[in-house]
């Protein structure tokens, strides 16, 4: 395995996954704040799951994002 290669693509990923996820997540926030489902105090509760193929590689991470 070239590690040069694999950290390169790994972080590629990772910061895909990182820009993409903040924008769906704003848009969505944005979206029910301006529908009246969310008054934009409340404070939501996240989970992202990691699933890697050919490794067995799922994780869970949990978490809270507060609005104001």
């Amino acid at each position: 395995m070239n590690e040069d290669v694999f950290n390169t693509s790994l972080r590629g990923f990772l910061k895909k996954v990182g820009i993409t996820s903040q924008r769906e997540i704003e848009k969505a926030v944005r979206d029910a704040v301006a529908s009246g489902s969310l008054k934009g105090h409340e404070k939501l509760p996240a989970k992202m799951v990691l699933t890697i193929g050919g490794v067995s590689l799922s994780h869970e991470i949990s978490g809270e994002i507060e609005l104001g």
